[in-house]
């Protein structure tokens, strides 16, 4: 068993420069919140992005592949390192177009479609392989759970810390 990768190939490239392109945007972009809240989405888009591949990617049910095989190799780390950037953004966009309840649903639904349409890059970069009758329609669930849990999450931080610098 190779931890690196198995090949390196199409997809590991297109993880390299995904990554770096969230990264630079990240970067790129005026820091907008406390250092602490920064980090806190951060750790929640990689930790969200962890535990629904290994609770649907893997295990009994193992509805996708990622990479080139069913292990885990380094570049998984780094497709999950791509999670917490997208986070952000989803947060920081979030505060700047100051979404309130008449406008929540339909920004989440519009951060569903740019999940769902990335997730369709994944697969046809090779990031991605879905597997036992999963199909991409279904992730629209995923999305939709993960970016409402998400903001939810940031409304209730916001309101019982100061979030911004």
């Amino acid at each position: 068993m190779n931890f690196l990768w198995q090949n390196f190939d199409k997809n590991e490239i297109s993880i390299l420069i995904l990554m770096t392109i969230a990264y630079a945007l990240f970067f790129v972009l005026p820091f907008k919140f406390k250092r602490e809240i920064t980090w806190l989405l951060m750790l929640l888009g990689f930790t969200i992005g962890v535990f629904f591949d290994f609770t649907i990617g893997g295990g009994l049910i193992d509805f996708f592949t990622l990479n080139d095989t069913n292990h885990y190799e380094l570049f998984d780390f780094c497709y999950y390192l791509i999670f917490a950037p997208f986070s952000y953004f989803f947060i920081y966009f979030y505060d700047m177009f100051n979404i309130h309840k008449k406008t929540f649903i339909f920004y989440i639904l519009l951060w569903v479609i740019v999940g769902v349409s990335m997730q369709w890059v994944f697969t046809k970069l090779g990031i991605v392989e879905f597997q036992n009758g999963y199909k991409i329609p279904f992730s629209f669930a995923v999305f939709l759970t993960t970016q409402t849990f998400t903001a939810l999450y940031f409304e209730l931080i916001r309101s019982r810390f100061q979030v911004l610098k």
